[in-house]
């Protein structure tokens, strides 16, 4: 007898069916398992074999074959565990199944025990599956939370393999677990007004929330770059319904959901050391994954320290920084994951940190300092609509404690006022993705004012992209002062912010 159920297969964000055939006949007792299965699905044998044992069922005397069709497309992953041995259960006929059930999607990992174990990607695959029609799945109860996330999908927890058999049999879904509370959303994020002085950084930051505008910060240790950056997530807007189930996908791709968890509350911000290899900052792998400015999707990639970056991983970030996805391409396919991050990156002004300290004296050479900077090539500096200097603080500054920092509330209010006033003319687009004709439409600017851009591009040296990434910062910079021209005041802070870090270099 051949059973037939289906499961899927993640290939980058994309759900791909899988169908799984079982054949349990005559000749010498075996189970042998095709269809091009990676090494953890070719261990399934083992898990579902002692999984059936050990749930009441019996080990089939008979030479049991199992297919995974299509079969040229490899497939990775424990989640066939589940509808291989429920295939077994129905093939010797210990489990026969009603029609209704067989349509459904299984998906599950097998404990030698019988417990039905999480799989990574449930959400992502789900998702998919429902772009090509499916309605309902069974998948792990560990799982369930997130499935339910997906609307149009009937979504069963199974917690062992009987319960799964009992399912098929006689079509009675086992108690369920009740959905998590709907989550309190609560400032858990650092606020601005723990950093003492650095207004201008501040300003700076507000002006990237607004227009989603990637920042480069230099300056002395010890002067404030993390904590600015740590604390930037919390000016940004809420994550809408879109941008959590993108996020949140992403996250479930790459197995960093909880067990149980539901959508992303919060911006995502991602640190990764300067260590980190170009296929983990990218991704790739012989099984593609997102890689850190994927999981920044929708939030915050921190680049803290990018000059000790390897020059090969840093230059790997320009195609995304550009195109907002990165599209990793293999002998039999390519898979493409989204990255619209807002990027933040710091870094030193040389390499003993000291260069225009107010307090310690640099010991570097100025062949040392220009090797040091040129570990960031100009194309990649063109990305970053902002260049920051943030000079170090001085010891009676922190002590004195009639100075006001701003909060983060009140950096918000501002950004999301700027946003707003760009949303009524331009719709969700933010200004840093502005191009061409919608560039030119947005950012007119009158004849002196286009002369005066004309002539700090020439004295700067500012390439093209460096030019149209000046005019969308004031562009920006006119939305937070609710003014509908770019005036010549906000081309020239806007011109600041490049000329800071050209008077570094």
């Amino acid at each position: 007898m051949i059973a037939t159920l289906q499961s899927a297969t993640l290939v980058g964000l994309a759900a791909t069916p899988v169908r799984i055939e079982c054949e349990a006949g005559s000749g010498l007792p075996g189970f042998s398992l095709v269809g091009l299965p990676d090494g953890a699905v070719r261990e399934s044998r083992d898990r579902v074999l002692s999984a059936l044992r050990n749930s009441g069922f019996s080990v089939p005397n008979r030479r049991i074959t199992i297919n995974l069709a299509p079969g040229d497309l490899r497939k990775e992953g424990t989640a066939f565990d589940l509808p291989v041995a429920l295939s077994v259960l129905i093939a010797s006929d210990q489990c026969p199944a009603l029609p209704s059930q067989i349509g459904r999607t299984f998906l599950g990992e097998l404990g030698l025990d019988g417990q039905v174990r999480p799989v990574r990607g449930c959400l992502a695959m789900i998702t998919g599956l429902r772009e090509i029609g499916t309605t309902q799945v069974v998948v792990p109860m560990a799982n369930l939370a997130e499935a339910r996330l997906v609307p149009g999908v009937e979504a069963i927890g199974i917690a062992r393999l009987d319960e799964a058999a009992h399912l098929i049999r006689t079509g009675e879904i086992p108690s369920q677990a009740p959905p998590p509370p709907a989550a309190q959303l609560h400032s858990c994020l650092p606020d601005f007004s723990d950093v003492r002085g650095q207004e201008s950084a501040k300003r700076a930051l507000t002006i990237a929330a607004a227009g989603n505008h990637n920042v480069l910060l230099w300056g002395p240790p010890g002067s404030g770059k993390t904590l600015l950056a740590r604390r930037l997530p919390g000016i940004l807007p809420a994550l809408s319904q879109e941008e959590t189930l993108e996020a949140t996908r992403i996250h479930s791709v790459a197995g960093l959901l909880e067990p149980g968890a539901g959508l992303l509350q919060h911006r995502p911000f991602r640190s990764p050391h300067h260590s980190s290899s170009m296929v983990s900052l990218v991704g790739g792998g012989s099984v593609p994954r997102p890689g850190e400015v994927s999981l920044a999707h929708h939030g915050v990639l921190f680049l803290d320290e990018v000059a000790e970056f390897p020059r090969h991983v840093l230059e790997s970030l320009r195609q995304p920084l550009e195109d907002g996805e990165v599209c990793i391409s293999r002998a039999q396919l390519a898979v493409r994951f989204p990255c619209r991050a807002l990027v933040v990156a710091a870094m030193n002004p040389c390499p003993c940190g000291y260069l225009g300290a107010r307090l310690r004296q640099c010991t570097c050479s100025e062949t040392e300092v220009a090797r040091y900077r040129s570990r960031l090539s100009g194309p990649l500096l063109d990305r970053f609509d902002l260049h920051l200097e943030i000079p170090s603080i001085l010891p009676e500054d922190l002590e004195d404690l009639q100075v006001r920092s701003q909060d983060t509330g009140t950096l918000a209010a501002q950004a999301a006022a700027a946003r707003e006033f760009a949303r009524k003319r331009q719709g969700e687009l933010p200004n840093s993705r502005l191009g061409g004709a919608q560039l030119r439409e947005h950012c007119q600017l009158r004849s002196g004012s286009r002369q005066f851009l004309i002539q700090a591009a020439r004295r700067l040296g500012l390439s093209a992209r460096a030019h149209d990434r000046t005019l969308r910062v004031a562009r920006t910079i006119a939305d937070l002062d609710g003014s509908v021209p770019v005036e010549d005041l906000h081309l020239a802070e806007a011109l600041s912010y490049r000329n800071a870090a050209q008077s570094g270099r």
